[in-house]
C-alpha cells in the first residue's frame, strides 16, 4: 500500500531539509502542507504533506543553493498550480539566477534566453520516482518498533497497532483468543515478529 500522507519528520527524512527548514517555511506560507488539521501546529499529525507536497520540497531543496528565495517562492506556487498535471509534462529550468517554467504548448522555457545564458532543465518525474522509492523505504521497521505499540489519528482510524505496521493490536488479541499461536498469528501477519504479538497481549491485558 503506497504512503498518501507524510508527517513533516517523513518530510525531513525524504527531502532532506531540516525540521526547523520545514516548520519555517509552513509558518512564513512559503510551502504549507495541503492537509491541515483543526488542531494546527499544536498537536502532532496536525499538519501532513502529501505526496506532491513531498515532491516539491525536494524539488526546492535541490534548488536552494543555485537560486534566491524569490524564485524559489514561485516554484512553490507554480508547483501547486499543476497540482493536477502529470509529472513527465512538468520541468522547469534553471537560466542564472532565474527560474523558468517548460510551457508545452509553446514548447519552450518561459521567461529564459537560451542566447544569454545556459539553461539547464530539471525534470520532475525523476524526483517524483526517486521520492517514490524512498517513501516506499519508509515503511521498513525501524529496530525501535519491534515489541512497541502505537497510534496516530491518521493510522487505522487511530486504533492501537504495532509500530512501524497497520496491524491493530486488537485483531492480534482475536487470533489469540480464537487459539491461534504465535507462530500462527506471525503465519497471518508475517510483518510481526514474537515480540510484537507479546507485547499487543500484553497491552491488551493492560487496557482491559
Amino acid at each position: 500500500m503506497q504512503i498518501v500522507a507524510f508527517t513533516s519528520e517523513h518530510v525531513r527524512r525524504l527531502t532532506g531539509l531540516s525540521a526547523r527548514q520545514i516548520r519555517y517555511w509552513d509558518d512564513t506560507g512559503f510551502f504549507t502542507p495541503t492537509l491541515i488539521g483543526d488542531s494546527g501546529h499544536r498537536r502532532p499529525f496536525g499538519r501532513i504533506y502529501n505526496f506532491r507536497d513531498v515532491v516539491g520540497l525536494r524539488t526546492i531543496a535541490i534548488l536552494r543553493k543555485r537560486l534566491p528565495l524569490q524564485e524559489l517562492r514561485r516554484v512553490g506556487e507554480w508547483l501547486h498550480s499543476k497540482h493536477e498535471t502529470p509529472w513527465s509534462s512538468l520541468r522547469l529550468a534553471l537560466a542564472g539566477k532565474k527560474i523558468a517554467f517548460f510551457d508545452e504548448n509553446a514548447g519552450a522555457y518561459v521567461e529564459a534566453d537560451d542566447k544569454e545564458q545556459q539553461v539547464i532543465s530539471v525534470a520532475l518525474e525523476p524526483i517524483a520516482n526517486e521520492m517514490r522509492e524512498a517513501a516506499e523505504r519508509l515503511r521498513d521497521r525501524q529496530d525501535a518498533d519491534y515489541g512497541k505499540v502505537t497510534r496516530n489519528r491518521y493510522v487505522v482510524h487511530n486504533a492501537w497497532v504495532i509500530a512501524g505496521t497497520r496491524i491493530p493490536v486488537h485483531a492480534i488479541q482475536n487470533l489469540h483468543d480464537a487459539g491461534y499461536s504465535t507462530d500462527a498469528i506471525i503465519s497471518e501477519y508475517p510483518r510481526l515478529t514474537a515480540v510484537d504479538v507479546n507485547a499487543a497481549l500484553r497491552h491488551q491485558r493492560v487496557a482491559a
